[in-house]
C-alpha cells in the first residue's frame, strides 16, 4: 500500500519521480505529491489528490521542478482524509502544506505504513511549541526527528534513530534536510524499500517495477535499519549508528516484464503469462524427476503438523494446500488467515512446520505470524515471489515462485504459481514419508498443465460473450465440494473484487444450513465440479438450487456432459489428476471476472479501495 520513489544523481529528479510513482500505481493510492531540491535551496513541495495525472499537469511532467534530488509518493488514506493537506511529502515547519511552493523546512519527507503511537507523540510535539497542519501520522514523525536534530544538534542519521527508538508501527521512510543537499536518508520498519544504484546515481522505491527503467542493480535495507543515501552511493546504519556493509543484488527480470506488452490491461497480460509461470515455477524446482524445495529430508520425517498462514488469494492456495497435502501425505494441516494466527492464543504442536505464503514477501499479518511462529520454536517455509524480501529473508527456508512482476491488484500468474509450489510440496513430502511409492506419474501430470491452460485461453471468446450478460447482476454464488470449495473461494474473490458484484462461495453441502434461502428467480450460481467422487453430490446441489430459480454455469471436465442437462452455460476443461484441478478451474473463472469487470467500466487493474501489497494492519 502506497509507494514511496526517490533519486539523487545528476540529471532533473521531477520526471524521474513521476516515471517511478507511475511505476508503483498498482499499489493503490488516493493522492500524490513530489518534493525537489536544487543544491542548497528550500524544498519545492507539490501536491494534489486523484490520480497521478494531476500531479503530472502541475509541474508539467516533472520538468517545473528545478533539483537532482528528490522524494515522492502516492499515499493511500489511513490517518485523514485523502485531501492534498494530508497528501505526502510533509514538512517540519508550520506550514499549510496545501499548496504548490517553496518550503522553508529544516526536515522534509514521506512516509509508509502506520505509527500507532502518533497521538502521544503528536501531544510530547505540542508541549514543545510545534504545531500541525495535518491529520496524518506522517507530519507527527518528520517533526519528530526534526525535534531531536534540533534538540540534540545530532546528525541526520543519529536523529532518525533517536524516532525509530521512540516510535511504534511500521514505515518506510525517506526524508532530506535542508543542511545537507544531495542527500537523502531512508529508515525501515515492517515496510519495503529498496535502493538502487547505477551510473553515479541513486535510486529509492518501495518496489522494484518503479525503478527497472533505471537499474537492476539494488540493496535490500533490512528491518530497523537506516541510510545515507548520496549520488551514487549509499551507507547503512543499524539503530546504533555503526555503519553495516551490504551486497548488491542483481534483479532477475527486464524492465518490459512491468509493461502491459500490448494488451489492454495487466490482468489480462498476467493471465496469459500463466503457462509460462507454472512452467518456470515447476522447473525451478524439479530436474531430472527430483524435487529440491530447499527443505531438509530428515526435518520433513519428523513433522506431525503443518499449519498454512496467509491473507487473500494466497489463503486460497493454502485451502487447496491442504485438502491435497492431507491426501498425499496423511499429514494434518491447518489453514489459518494470518490476520487471526497472529492473535490466536492456541498451542502450537513442536514438531510443526509453518508454512507462509506471499506475493511480495511484506504482508503485514504474515510477516507478523512468521516472526510468532519463531518466537515460538516452530520451523516456518516461506512461498514468496519477491527475492529479498522480509518473510523470504526471516524464513528457516524460502520457495520462490517465479512469476515475475505481478502488476494488477488481482492477483492471477503469482496464485498460479503459488499453487505449483504447494503441489511440488505435497509431492515432496509424501515421497520422503513414503506415502507416494512413485512421484513420476505426478510430475508428469504437472508438466502438462501449461499446455493444458493455453487450451483454456484459446475459448476465452465464449466466456466474454457469457461475461456480457452480467452487467447488471447483483449477487452471485459460487458452490463446490472439497477442492472445488477451495477453488470456489479464489473464483468469488476474483469477482468481487474488480467488478464489485457481490459474490460469495459456498461449501456445496452447506446449502441446506441457510445458504438455498438466497436462490431466486434469476440468481446466478457458478458451480464446480472437477473431484470425480464428488461430482453427482455437487450436481444434486445445482439441481436444487434449479428448482428454485437460480441461472446456472459450470465449471466441469471433459467427459461430464450429463451437466448440460442442468447447467445454462458450461465450461470444460480439461482432465488432469484431481489434485491438480485447481490450476485449470481457476482459469475461466479468472476470465469471467476479468470481463464482467470490463463490461461494467471498471479500472480492472487499480480497483477502488484495494493495494497489491498489504503492509499495514
Amino acid at each position: 500500500m502506497c509507494g514511496i520513489v526517490g533519486f539523487t544523481g545528476h540529471r532533473q529528479a521531477g520526471p524521474i519521480l513521476l516515471h517511478g510513482l507511475e511505476k508503483l500505481e498498482y499499489r493503490g493510492y488516493d493522492s500524490a505529491g513530489l518534493a525537489v531540491r536544487n543544491g542548497s535551496a528550500p524544498a519545492e513541495v507539490v501536491k494534489s489528490t486523484g490520480k497521478l495525472v494531476k500531479l503530472e499537469e502541475k509541474t508539467d511532467n516533472g520538468k517545473a521542478l528545478e533539483g537532482c534530488c528528490g522524494i515522492g509518493h502516492t499515499r493511500w488514506a489511513t490517518h485523514g482524509e485523502p485531501t492534498q493537506i494530508n497528501a505526502h511529502p510533509h514538512v517540519s515547519g508550520n506550514c499549510t502544506g496545501s499548496a504548490s511552493g517553496t518550503v522553508e523546512s529544516e526536515v522534509v519527507g514521506v512516509h509508509n505504513g502506520i505509527i500507532e503511537n502518533y497521538i502521544e507523540l503528536k501531544e510530547k510535539l505540542l508541549r514543545h511549541g510545534y504545531s500541525f497542519y495535518s491529520s496524518t501520522d506522517t507530519e507527527v514523525v518528520i517533526k519528530l526527528i526534526d525535534y531531536y536534530y534540533k534538540k540534540y544538534q545530532i546528525g541526520p542519521i543519529d536523529a532518525i534513530a533517536k524516532t525509530m527508538v521512540r516510535v511504534r508501527g511500521s514505515y518506510a521512510l525517506e526524508v532530506m534536510f535542508s543542511d545537507y543537499p544531495n542527500e537523502i536518508y531512508v529508515a525501515r520498519k515492517d515496510s519495503p524499500m529498496i535502493i538502487g544504484i547505477a551510473d553515479g546515481e541513486t535510486y529509492i522505491a518501495s518496489d522494484v517495477p518503479a525503478i527497472l527503467n533505471y537499474t537492476r542493480s539494488v540493496y535490500y535495507i533490512d528491518n530497523l535499519e537506516m541510510a545515507r543515501l548520496l549520488p551514487g552511493e549509499a551507507h547503512f546504519f543499524n539503530l546504533n549508528g555503526d555503519e553495516v556493509q551490504k551486497e548488491l543484488t542483481e534483479v532477475t527480470f527486464s524492465a518490459e516484464a512491468a509493461e502491459k506488452g500490448g494488451y489492454e490491461h495487466f490482468m489480462m497480460k498476467e493471465i496469459h503469462e500463466q503457462p509460462r509461470v507454472i512452467a518456470d515455477t515447476l522447473h525451478s524446482a524439479v530436474q531430472n524427476g527430483i524435487i529440491d524445495l530447499g527443505l531438509d529430508e530428515e526435518q520433513l520425517r519428523q513433522i506431525r503438523q503443518i499449519y498454512i498462514v496467509a491473507c487473500g488469494s494466497a489463503y486460497h492456495v493454502g485451502v487447496i494446500g491442504q485438502y491435497v497435502t492431507e491426501d498425499l501425505t496423511g499429514v494434518p494441516v491447518r489453514v489459518e488467515l494470518a490476520s487471526e494466527f497472529r492473535y490466536r492464543k492456541m498451542k502450537l504442536e513442536k514438531d510443526a512446520l509453518v508454512i507462509i505464503i506471499s506475493q511480495s514477501g511484506e504482508t503485514a499479518d504474515s510477516l507478523a505470524a512468521l516472526r510468532e511462529a519463531k518466537k515460538n520454536g516452530i520451523r516456518t517455509f516461506s512461498i514468496v515471489n519477491v527475492v529479498g524480501s522480509s518473510i523470504a529473508r526471516e524464513a528457516d527456508s524460502v520457495f520462490y515462485t517465479k512469476a515475475g512482476p505481478e502488476i494488477a491488484v488481482a492477483t492471477t500468474k503469482a496464485y498460479s504459481a503459488q499453487l505449483i509450489a504447494m503441489y511440488l510440496f505435497a509431492i515432496r513430502l509424501g515421497e520422503v514419508r513414503d506415502t507416494i511409492k512413485d512421484t513420476k506419474p505426478l510430475l508428469e501430470e504437472l508438466e502438462k498443465l501449461p499446455d493444458k491452460v493455453e487450451r483454456l485461453l484459446e475459448d476465452k471468446e465464449r466466456l466474454q460473450w457469457f461475461a456480457s450478460k452480467l452487467g447488471n447482476t447483483k449477487d452471485v454464488f459460487y458452490i463446490g465440494r472439497g477442492l472445488d470449495y477451495a477453488i470456489c473461494l479464489e473464483g468469488s474473490l476474483k469477482l468481487k473484487e474488480i467488478s464489485y458484484i457481490h459474490s460469495e462461495a459456498y461449501a456445496a453441502g452447506e446449502l441446506k444450513h441457510g445458504t438455498i434461502s438466497l436462490i431466486e428467480d434469476g440468481r446466478l450460481v457458478i458451480g464446480c465440479l472437477t473431484q470425480p467422487e464428488l461430482y453427482e453430490k455437487t450436481l444434486s446441489n445445482m439441481v436444487e438450487v434449479k428448482s428454485r430459480g437460480a441461472y446456472l454455469m459450470a465449471v466441469a471436465n471433459y467427459g461430464y456432459y450429463s451437466i448440460e442437462d442442468t447447467a445454462d452455460f458450461t465450461v470444460y476443461i480439461p482432465r488432469t489428476d484431481p489434485h491438480f484441478a485447481g490450476s485449470l478451474a481457476v482459469i475461466p473463472m479468472q476470465l469471467l471476472a476479468y470481463y464482467t469487470a470490463v463490461g461494467r467500466g471498471e479500472d480492472v487493474d487499480k480497483p477502488r479501495n484495494l493495494a497489491k501489497s498489504v503492509t499495514v494492519e
